[in-house]
């Protein structure tokens, strides 16, 4: 009889430590001066950002900034990296958009403050970890989904066409552009494509110092003013009161309880999304610094500053990998550089309101189209042919579906997918041999001598889980009339499952049923205390629990030493 290990059950401990107040710890001034140049570079380089994914996102460039101001603020202040940036991302785009066109802005921000609840309850649970379980082409399929989304919802605005409201759909979307292709605005379209050439064009040792997209945000408001170009800008398209001219201003969140429930879906979208987007970009920045970042912390920070910025008209928060690497080559040291970030834009909001009016939207939209084509993993579909087809597949589904529906449909089948894929992959790495097969089959096992007749030995390799419990049929039809035990060697077994485990109680079943025993050979501890709890081992018997191989076969001489069955049917 195998003994079971001891052991406590883990207890849950909640822990909520700021990475900020670590590295306040030996904090000089010389680090200050650092991180406060990093930040206000940051915060130069993420202006046109929250303006452009505020105004892309279907709300206003005030909600970009405020939730670029606090979120960013939040994150730094709260979060468990020394260098994440928060604020709007490019992710976002699309997804809200869609989630604004079906439910309305108000419902947005419920969504957004929903998923801040989700986001604190996954770190506070510590399961900020899980993050490493998204496969690689999940991850991939999202982020290119999402750039092609991104660039769509520039094309009105960079051609100048007259198309208002924009589809949110894709299917519905494509349609209308090309229809309005002939409301195309010249004076737009050059204006933009000057932008974009520019930033294409702008050395990347002048970016470390001053962005491209600052540079062409400038030149291209100072050309439009300049030569009265009939461009759209915030000011013709929001009004004067489009740019934020001061402090947010606090409102409660206005809901309905009869279709909240509505909501949780996109709610859970935002919350996923955000999660493998701040997690990705932490890690991320841990390479770049040689760090290593609290996941847990990370996503409670993340939740705070989702469930605070709507109150403020706020869109999603997350971390953002562009705007973190630019802080870390600024050269960032601490959250402080986040903070200054914050506090940068926000002296940009109260001293530049009059001035931010006069940005046309198609320089906006070219800094976005510039940003998308740089997250986009396009590599991928040149490496596909190099894949195996169940990656393949799952990259194509959810790239195809966050393009072509929209993220939440992405993130559930995409998951769904990938998950079936990983079932069946252990359910393939699953094998049950007899032991004939195994001498061939398996070397470095040792063999089965001196066996008794009518006793068979199967040896299991790998996780016998859901997906492989119909492997064990094997040995149901093997055990033929002159079979009088079998013996399944379990030291190579990793996991069990209970539908794993109800497959092996139909074997003992089917087995005690004929006069036939089974005998247990060298469980693993995950395997043995499923067994014991589900009193399995019980009704197979301790004397027929053995620990090794060598014990099993004795154990099996004893059992045909007694008495033959008269019953000699086959199974």
């Amino acid at each position: 009889m195998l003994a079971p290990m001891s052991g406590s059950a883990p207890r849950f401990s909640f822990s909520f430590r700021p990475k900020l107040l670590e590295c306040l710890h030996g904090y000089s001034r010389g680090r200050l001066v650092t991180d406060m140049l990093a930040g206000l570079l940051v915060g130069i380089v993420a202006l046109p950002l929250a303006i452009g994914f505020g105004i892309a996102s279907g709300t206003s460039p005030g909600a970009g900034i405020y939730t670029a101001i606090i979120g960013g603020f939040l994150v730094s202040a709260l979060g468990g990296s020394r260098v994440q940036i928060g604020g709007p991302a490019g992710a976002f785009v699309g997804l809200v958009y869609l989630i604004i066109a079906r439910y309305g802005l108000p419902d947005l921000l419920i969504c957004t403050a929903m998923a801040g609840v989700f986001l604190f309850v996954l770190g506070a649970a510590r399961l900020g970890s899980l993050i490493k379980f998204i496969p690689h082409p999940v991850t991939t399929g999202f982020t290119c989904g999402i750039a092609i989304t991104i660039i769509l919802t520039q094309i009105k605005d960079i051609l100048g066409l007259k198309l208002d409201p924009v589809p949110a759909e894709f299917l519905a979307k494509v349609p209308a552009l090309v229809r309005t292709m002939p409301t195309l605005s010249w004076p737009t379209l050059l204006t933009g494509l000057g932008a974009i050439g520019l930033m294409a064009i702008w050395p990347s040792a002048w970016a470390r110092r001053v962005p491209g997209s600052i540079v062409a945000v400038i030149l291209g408001t100072l050309a439009v003013w300049w030569l009265k170009l009939p461009v759209d800008t915030i000011g013709s398209r929001f009004g004067d009161n489009g740019f934020p001219h001061g402090l947010p201003a606090f409102k409660l969140l206005e809901f309905d309880w009869k279709h909240l429930g509505d909501l949780i879906g996109p709610a859970l979208a935002i919350t996923v999304l955000g999660a493998i987007e701040s997690l990705l970009s932490a890690v991320v920045s841990d390479g770049m610094i040689d760090d290593r970042h609290d996941s847990n912390q990370e996503l409670m920070a993340q939740g705070i500053a989702n469930f605070t910025v709507p109150f403020f008209g706020g869109i999603p928060v997350t971390g953002v990998i562009a705007r973190t690497a630019a802080n870390v080559r600024s050269g960032a040291t601490s959250p402080v550089a986040g903070l200054t970030h914050a506090l940068t834009l926000l002296v940009i909001v109260l001293l530049a309101a009059p001035v931010a009016k006069f940005i046309p939207l198609t320089v906006l939209g070219a800094v976005l189209i510039v940003v998308a084509v740089k997250m986009g993993e396009w590599d991928e579909f040149l490496l596909l042919g190099r894949q195996t087809k169940s990656d393949a597949a799952v990259f194509l589904v959810t790239f195809g579906l966050t393009t072509c529906f929209d993220l939440a449909v992405a993130v559930k089948y995409g998951l769904i997918l990938a998950a079936a894929l990983f079932i069946k992959r252990i359910a393939d790495t699953t094998q049950v041999f007899a032991h004939d097969e195994a001498a061939s089959k398996s070397q470095g096992h040792e063999p089965v001598a001196d066996l008794p007749p009518g006793v068979l030995v199967y040896r299991v390799f790998g996780a016998l889980l859901f997906g492989a419990a119909d492997k064990l049929d094997s040995v149901m039809r093997r055990a033929g009339a002159d079979t009088r035990v079998v013996i399944l060697h379990l030291a190579a077994v990793t996991a069990l499952d209970a539908t794993a485990l109800n497959a092996l109680e139909t074997l003992h079943e089917k087995l005690k049923r004929h006069g036939r025993h089974l005998v247990l050979s060298g469980p693993h501890t995950q395997p043995y205390f499923v067994m014991e709890k589900a009193g399995f081992l019980e009704r197979v018997g301790e004397e027929n629990v053995a620990a090794d191989l060598v014990a099993a076969v004795a154990r099996a001489r004893e059992l045909v030493a007694v008495k033959k069955p008269t019953t000699r049917a086959p199974l």
